[in-house]
Formats: structure tokens, sequence, C-alpha cells
């Protein structure tokens, strides 16, 4: 086609949008180099252009009109090699090159372990449980070497008992049952209970000092491990800290215990929830979620079945009913296990279809710990109750239990110990026949918290049916003979042990009325608790307030209060220095109950064989002992001691005054065959 037929052959052509601003202000797109030349005419001259037309560079289109060059492939490099070559000198830079963290050794590991054992909620509880031991005790450790709590006769006593069973286990186990007191009847260790759990603890000294001081350990001790086991438990049933900080409290420091205070063997009672929660912990039991097969573990139970019979090895005043609670549970065990194999038959096809298999109430591993620890529990009872055998029965026993059984007031009698109900209840205290051991009140705070725990708490209604049912049960075999005359209660279950096994005092059973009720309590706490932080999570910011937070310490420090107490801490008479000096067998005067026991505290320096012995144990043989020995030194009173083996008499000239042996140390003896010796305190008659 030639110039001419072109259309718009002079107009100037506009650029694409695309090139515009590759272009500039021209806006004109100047003509290419043509790639091959123009057809000319025959005979026509070619068109010379005065000046070449820029090149304008090539510009890539958009995606959807082009598409990208793929880039040159370039060439492969030789890798550097990874390893130095033989015989070449270490790499000085790999000091800086990063190193993958190694894992804890075995040390490392352990520490962080153990770091964390100590900051556990329990190590936390057993640190609270001790201070607050100290404090809820106060005085006991000011002067541990030289006081006892409440008074002078059963601490003494019980301080000998730890002294002796240290020493002998250590020279002559086999004497262990044929005390030093009491001298000549055998098998006076079992006069009373033995607290032979805690003999290892004796054994790392002698003499009053070092027994008075472990006294006052172990009654600290066993304070917090009331609290300690309370606490325990009632976690263990479901309830949060606070409220079984507050069942801990009500439980350990009720004010009927305060009435026992002189009692080291009513008092270590705190092995018998610590053991229940062990044993509900290793059977994957908890009041509040019921049964959970995944979280039983036999070595709890193992360890709750050795604890109970550490328990029972400290005697058999709290041991008895703790064998019964124990019998109970394992006869639940064994019917809950005949139960869920036989119920539900219609299921039996599917589950056989299914291969799924009921869970069993107990695995073999718990049913052979449940047994094996059942087997060591009667076996430890049975092997201590032989001596309380062989024991001589009162003929009065049952006349003693009807003596000291309480009446239905007393369970809102505090006892003279109490601080805070002391002085008000003097006057209905008097009306009681035995005011020590009728004395039962277990908290009008905690009575005020188990009302409200049937009303509003996180127990399920028919779990506090139950405990409702058994604070009754509970309360009619306190009352012992004051039910029915005991016949179908309390005389059926405890009416048949011989006087050594201690069952006379029916009031002591308060202490599962104790338990029980601080169960029901903890549940409304917590239930309160649990109210408290929904209300706290609505305010901004959703944490308790300060007055929030008081209210939800306000039953802790009420039931604190009324644990407060004024327990007498007597100075206990320094031991005479004929006491480390004369041999056995021998007679201390003055005689008395309560200086006998005095007397064998005293003893355990040389732990020589002594006549003397005080308690309500052997009580027919010391009276006559001490209306034989009135008129010493005369030949009636010489005879007697010389026929039951009693070779010297140690008479303590400040320890006379106003009693029948007051003048003794001054009658001519030489007509009675008999030889005196005086020394700086004391004067010694030698019979033989």
């Amino acid at each position: 086609m030639t110039e001419q037929q072109q259309p718009n052959a002079g107009a100037a052509v506009k650029p694409r949008r695309w090139l515009r601003p590759l272009l500039g202000k021209s806006g004109t797109k100047p003509e290419a180099k043509p790639e091959a030349k123009a057809e000319v005419k025959a005979g026509a001259k070619p068109e010379v252009k005065a000046e070449a037309a820029p090149k304008i560079p090539e510009q890539r289109k958009p995606a959807e009109s082009s598409k990208p060059e793929s880039p040159k492939a370039e060439p492969e490099r030789t890798p550097l090699p990874s390893a130095r070559p033989p015989g070449a000198p270490p790499d000085p830079w790999t000091v800086f090159a990063t190193t993958p963290e190694q894992p804890p050794g075995r040390i490392r590991r352990g520490l962080a372990a153990t770091g964390r054992t100590f900051i556990h909620e329990y190590a936390l509880a057993a640190y609270a449980s001790v201070v607050i031991a100290v404090l809820m005790t106060w005085p006991a450790i000011r002067y541990p070497l030289h006081t006892l709590p409440q008074d002078l006769g059963d601490p003494s006593r019980q301080a000998w008992q730890l002294a002796w069973a240290g020493h002998i286990l250590i020279t002559d186990p086999k004497l262990l049952w044929h005390a030093n007191a009491y001298f000549p009847l055998t098998d006076s260790y079992a006069f009373g209970d033995s607290l032979l759990g805690y003999a290892p603890l004796a054994m790392l000294g002698t003499g009053p000092v070092t027994a008075v001081l472990l006294y006052n350990l172990l009654f600290i001790a066993a304070h917090a491990l009331l609290v300690f086991g309370a606490y325990a438990l009632v976690r263990q049933l479901g309830s949060r800290p606070i409220g079984a900080a507050v069942a801990a409290m009500a439980f350990a420091y009720a004010p009927w215990r305060l009435a026992q205070e002189g009692h080291l063997d009513i008092i270590s009672a705190g092995g018998i929830p610590l053991a229940l929660a062990m044993l509900a912990r290793g059977h994957g039991w908890s009041m509040r979620y019921g049964l959970r097969p995944s979280r039983r573990h036999a070595g709890w139970a193992a360890a709750g079945w050795l604890v109970a019979a550490w328990q029972i090895s400290l005697g058999f005043a709290l041991g008895i009913p703790f064998a019964y609670v124990l019998g109970l549970i394992l006869i639940v065990l064994v019917i809950g296990s005949l139960a869920r194999r036989v119920r539900k038959p219609e299921f039996r096809a599917l589950a056989r279809f299914l291969r799924k298999p009921p869970v069993p109430l107990l695995g073999w591993r718990l049913a052979i710990t449940d047994t094996l620890g059942a087997l060591i529990f009667a076996g430890v009872a049975l092997l201590i109750a032989v001596p309380y055998t062989r024991v001589a029965d009162s003929p009065t026993r049952t006349d003693e239990i009807e003596f000291f059984s309480p009446p239905l007031r007393s369970l809102l009698i505090g006892p003279a110990e109490s601080r805070i109900w002391g002085a008000a209840h003097e006057v209905p205290r008097a009306s009681l026949g035995w005011a020590a051991e009728m004395s039962l009140l277990p908290g009008f705070v905690l009575y005020a918290l188990a009302l409200a725990g049937l009303g509003f708490s996180i127990w399920r209604l028919r779990h506090r049916m139950v405990l409702m049912v058994a604070i009754t049960f509970a309360v009619v075999l306190t009352m012992g003979t004051n039910y029915l005359g005991g016949r179908f209660t309390y005389l059926p279950l405890f009416g048949h042990y011989g006087a050594s096994f201690d069952q006379r005092i029916p009031g002591r059973l308060t202490l599962w009325v104790t338990l029980l009720l601080a169960i029901l309590a903890a549940g409304a706490v917590d239930d309160f608790v649990r109210r408290a932080e929904h209300l706290a999570a609505q305010r901004v910011p959703a944490w308790p307030g300060p007055w929030l937070r008081l209210a939800m310490l306000t039953p802790l420090i009420l039931v604190a209060l009324e644990g407060w107490n004024s327990t007498a801490h007597p100075v206990v008479p320094d031991q005479p220095a004929a006491m480390r000096t004369v041999a056995g067998p021998m007679l201390v005067l003055p005689t008395a109950e309560l200086s006998d026991q005095t007397v064998q505290l005293w003893s355990t320096s040389e732990f020589q064989a002594i006549a003397n012995g005080g308690g309500t144990f052997a009580a027919a043989r010391q009276s006559e002992l001490r209306s034989r020995v009135a008129s010493f030194p005369d030949a009636a009173s010489i005879e007697y001691l010389r026929s039951i083996g009693v070779g010297t008499v140690l008479l303590l000239r400040d320890q006379v005054a106003g009693t029948s042996w007051e003048r003794a140390g001054d009658i001519p003896v030489d007509s009675l065959n008999i030889k005196r010796e005086d020394l700086t305190d004391a004067v010694v008659f030698r019979l033989n």
C-alpha cells in the first residue's frame, strides 16, 4: 500500500495509556526503527531520514497481556567442605557457635523437685500447722525443759512412759512391758495407753529433763498433726482450702479438747483423719466428686494403713473406736464391690458384646493392699493387746462406765481451761459428775456452721443426711449409759473390754462428733466462699474487696478464738540427787497417787526398780501399799516391804512436810535391824 493510500497518514498517533508515563509531555510515540527496508517503487529513490528516532526500551505488559520471562539458570557452586582436612588446626571461631541447650541432669532435676515439694500446698499446710500449734499451746514452748501442761500428774507419768520405752528398746527389748515402776508387779507398762509409736523418738536421751523436753515437743507436734490431718481429710473430700482450714481448726482446737491437755494419748489423734485421708485418696474417692477410678493409687492406700497401725500403737483409748470405723469402711467396700458386679443385669450382654467390662470398685492392686493393710493393722493391735489382757481387770469397770457417762447437756458446757467459756460455764459445769471428762463442748461456732451446712453446702443432700445420721449415732455413743442404759449402744461395743484398755470414759468419743461436725461445717464455709467469689467476679476490677475477704476469714478467726486456752504449765520439781545414786528395788517416801507419778519421772536417770506408781491403774494394790507403810519405820511396815522384795526406802526430807512420814527421819532404827544413811536431801533406809 502506498503512502497516499494509508488513512490519516500525516496525523499523530496517540500512544496507549500504559506507555504515557514513559513518554513524558510530548504524548506522541516516535517512529520505531524498521527492522527491514520498506518496499519502494522501481526507479524511485529511497527516502533518506535526517535523524534516527530514539529507541524506547521495551516494557513488560501487565500479567494479563504478557507472561514474564524465565530467569537464566545460574551455574552451580561447589559446596564448601563441612569438615576440616586431616591435620589442620581446630577452627578458633567454633567458640562463638551456638550450642543446643543441655537437658538437666539428675542432681538438677532432684533439686527442682525438692524445691517444688517445699512450696506444695500440703507443705505449706504443714508449716502453718506447726506455727499455729506453737501459738495455740503457748507457753509450752517457752520453758520446754522445766514445765508440763495442765498438771504434774498424768503428764509426768506419760513422760516416764516415753523415756522407759526409748531406754528399754535399746538395752533389753524383751523387758518392754515389765517397767521399773509398780514393783513387783509385771506388765506394768500396760497400765494405760503405751504411746509406743513415739518410742523411736525417745531413744535420743535419758533423764527427767530430756523426758520433759520430749513430752513438750510431742505435745506441740500432736496439735500440729491434728490440724494437718483434718485439713488433708477435708481437702480430699472436696473442700476448698478455706473450708478445710476452718474444719481443721475446729477439730484440733475444739473447747472440749482443752480439758484433755494433760493426756498426750488423747491429744495424739491426728493420725485418725490423716489415715482416712490417705485411704480415700488411694481409693480415688471424694465426697464431692464421687469415685474416680483413674485417680486410684495403691501407694496412698498402703500409707493410710501404715498410719492407722501407728495410730493404734499410741493407745487403745482412741484406737479401738478407730478400729471399728476402719472395719465399717472395709464392710462398705466389700458390699460395694459385690453390688457393682450384680447390678444392671440388662446391660451385661451389651457390655460383653462391646468388650467393655464394668470398672471394678477395687482393682487387684487395691484389693491386695487393703487385705495386707488390714492384716498389718490387726496384727499390730493384737500384738500390743497381749500384755493388756494379762493385766488384772477391775471389778468396778461397769460402774466406772456409768459414773463417767456424760449427760446430753454436757455437749453445751465448756471446760475450765477455756479462756472464752471457762468462767462463763462455771455454774453448769459444777452440776456434772466429773467435769474434767464431761465438759464436751465442740464449739458454738462449729454448731452454727454445721447447722448452716444442712441448708446450703457443697456436699450433696444425701451426704449431708448421712453426716447427720452419723453425728446422731456418735452423740448417742458419747452419752454412754445415759441413753437406754447403754444396753444397745455403748456397752455391746465397748463394755466387754478390760479396764486396762481404758474404755471406761464414753465422753472421749466426742472426737468423732467434732470431726463429723467439722466436715459438715466445711461444706457451708466452702459454699459461702463460692458465693463470695461469684459476687467478686461482678466487680470492676474482679477481685474481692477487703470487707469481703474479711467476711471469708471470719469463720476461721471465730473458731480459733473459741480454742484459746488458759491451761496451766506448772514447774516440774527438780530431781533429788539421791535418785541418781540409790539403787533399787526401793520405795520413795512420801507416796501418794499424784506424787508417785513425779517419782516415776525422776527415775528416768537410772530406771531402778521402784514400788511407787500413780494413776488409776493397779489402784487397789497401790492403796494397800500406802496404807501398810503409813507408819514406817516400824516392824510391820518393814516386814511387809521385805515380803514384796523392797530392800531400800528413800525418804525425801523436803517432801514429807504434812505427811505421816514427817518425823520418820528422826526415829531411832537400831532395834528394827535396819540401817539408816543420812544424805544431804534425803535419808536412806537399808532393810537388808
